[in-house]
């Protein structure tokens, strides 16, 4: 029987889901327990911090996301912006807004999920706060790391000549989310309790968006290479937009090649599935979380010597603008297409309109 949270009280609650986790970190001087944590940076480093807002209904759908998988991805989302910035997370704090339809034992779930991916990477727990929500569960988490203050890369360093890399492939994790759309409009045409969503052959996409991985191995393989990117971004908006926010802050222009987006054969097969164009959804589907950084021309050999990291382009002078090369040869203007939450809400709305009327 599922226990309702008004049982325990506030700080029975905080106590029950922070007991299970001890701190690591040696900048970690007092975790939860107290009015504040503690942190102290490692000397000659500094810190980064980061902040992600997930918002029950616009960023995810509980019809399909399990409740372990939203704790995991939340942080994974903001462990994915520190590494971006060549820094390495150290602690995190969870908040949430939760209404009364969630059980304590759901709660349970969600925190092992971010427990689960704070340890991926050593991350401890130091705070957060809890609180009641009358529109669904809302989270946020807050992540900080730390780097020496010149190794720290931000999205303004490209030059014009630098190639332009991403690691792994782009736009499993938007066919994912397309084929769990598609699970729940047929459970909703018939939502029978021995309904089976069909993702035979399709795991990887479904994986790739309910349970993403932040790429600190690429970070790390880059340092062992001695290769410091000059630009580097997450993509979590798709790289269209990404690289055209690389390209204003660096003040670049952009030559990226069709021919070398990285794209897996799931995702090309399930894109045409849907009648969809594989470039199109590599381009503007986000929530991949690979990396794009741009590097010197220099390291072209090395970078090419490490697996799953691919140049597809290379930067040029800012009024030469920023265009994607296609297999044909021809030059189309990069534009941003990717997720938008406002153009979200909007849909919502207008769904919540026709059901009214």
């Amino acid at each position: 029987m599922p226990t309702p949270i008004a049982e325990l009280g506030e700080f029975a609650l905080i106590d029950r889901l922070t007991n299970q986790h001890h701190t690591t970190q040696s900048s970690t001087l007092k975790g939860v327990g107290d009015d504040a944590a503690v942190l102290c940076a490692p000397e000659g480093q500094v810190q980064v911090v980061t902040t992600d807002l997930l918002l029950e209904g616009v960023h995810f759908d509980l019809t399909y996301v399990p409740l372990k998988h939203l704790g995991y991805k939340a942080v994974m989302v903001n462990l994915s912006d520190v590494f971006a910035m060549n820094a390495k997370p150290a602690q995190i704090t969870v908040s949430i807004g939760i209404s009364s339809k969630f059980s304590i034992e759901q709660l349970d779930e969600l925190y092992e999920g971010i427990y689960l991916a704070a340890s991926r990477f050593g991350v401890d727990v130091v705070g957060g706060d809890t609180s009641a929500s009358l529109n669904g569960l809302v989270i946020s988490i807050t992540a900080l790391g730390y780097a020496p203050k010149e190794a720290v890369v931000y999205r303004s360093g490209a030059k014009p000549t630098d190639l332009i890399c991403v690691s792994g492939n782009l736009g499993a994790a938007y066919m994912g989310l397309m084929l769990l759309e598609r699970e729940k409009r047929v459970f909703e045409t018939d939502p029978t309790p021995y309904f089976t969503p069909d993702f035979d052959g399709r795991e990887y996409l479904i994986e790739r968006q309910l349970k993403p991985e932040a790429r600190g191995d690429v970070i790390s393989t880059l340092l062992s290479h001695g290769i410091q990117p000059t630009a580097m971004l997450d993509i979590s908006d798709g790289l269209s937009s990404e690289l055209l926010h690389l390209a204003q802050a660096s003040q670049v222009g952009i030559r990226l090649y069709e021919e070398r987006i990285p794209i897996d054969h799931e995702t090309f097969a399930a894109a045409e599935d849907l009648h969809l164009s594989p470039i199109a959804v590599a381009l503007n589907g986000g929530e991949d979380y690979e990396l794009l950084f741009t590097i010197p021309l220099s390291y072209a050999d090395q970078i090419r010597a490490i697996p799953g990291v691919h140049i597809i382009g290379h930067t040029t002078e800012a009024d030469e603008g920023c265009h994607l090369i296609t297999a044909d040869g021809s030059l189309a203007p990069i534009e941003a297409q990717g997720w938008n939450a406002q153009q979200k809400l909007q849909e919502i709305s207008q769904n919540n309109t026709s059901h009214q009327q």
